[in-house]
């Protein structure tokens, strides 16, 4: 496996880089703190590297033969990510109280965005053209997989950090309001940009 080395510049690149995923990490770490937003990070990492595997496994090539279904992820990805920046937008600033339980992304939301997230999808494609090659393609590409998973938790673990530090610094709740409202429009950028570049 001498492209691992590589592939694990790949992955770090694809992970750290802003897209909607880290977005909403940052998004959800600022409000509800590091510890509720593990298990999303988690969800959204496997989801991520299951997709690399699924992709390298055959789905990759159908989805090159059939550039409508192409389109039509890309699109529901862009309806559902500017959904939630409506939501990150619109919503309060974090409540004081300890016994308030705001909803927030859920472990299975933040898996089920990798499924209509364009950019892990052009990732996914890019690492089997890339990095898979010859040889026993099932391990390496179980190999691969595991080693974007393992490259990805703490890179989306650094968003989710940043997001804590930044609630730390915003004081008031008109911060935390332009806070979301610049979450909200990089996260419509990041997928509007998807579709339209």
């Amino acid at each position: 496996m001498a492209s691992l080395l590589p592939f694990l510049l790949f992955a770090f690149v694809a992970s750290i880089t802003p897209g909607p995923t880290n977005i909403l990490v940052l998004s959800h770490s600022s409000r509800r703190g590091l510890i509720a937003t593990l298990p999303i990070i988690f969800g959204a990492c496997a989801a991520a590297a299951l997709i690399v595997l699924v992709v390298g496994l055959g789905v990759g090539e159908t989805l090159l033969r059939f550039p409508r279904v192409q389109q039509a992820m890309a699109w529901a990805g862009v309806l559902w990510l500017s959904w939630l920046a409506w939501q990150i937008f619109r919503s309060p600033p974090p409540s004081l109280d300890p016994k308030s339980q705001e909803q927030g992304l859920s472990v299975f939301g933040a898996a089920l965005l990798q499924l209509v997230n364009p950019k892990v999808w052009m990732m996914a494609v890019a690492v089997v053209s890339v990095f898979v090659g010859g040889g026993d393609k099932t391990l390496r590409l179980l190999v691969l997989s595991l080693a974007f998973l393992l490259v990805s938790l703490p890179c989306m673990t650094l968003w989710a950090l940043l997001g804590v530090g930044s609630a730390r610094l915003l004081s008031s709740p008109q911060a935390f309001k332009r806070m979301n409202a610049a979450l909200a429009l990089l996260l419509l950028l990041s997928a509007w940009l998807s579709v339209l570049i």
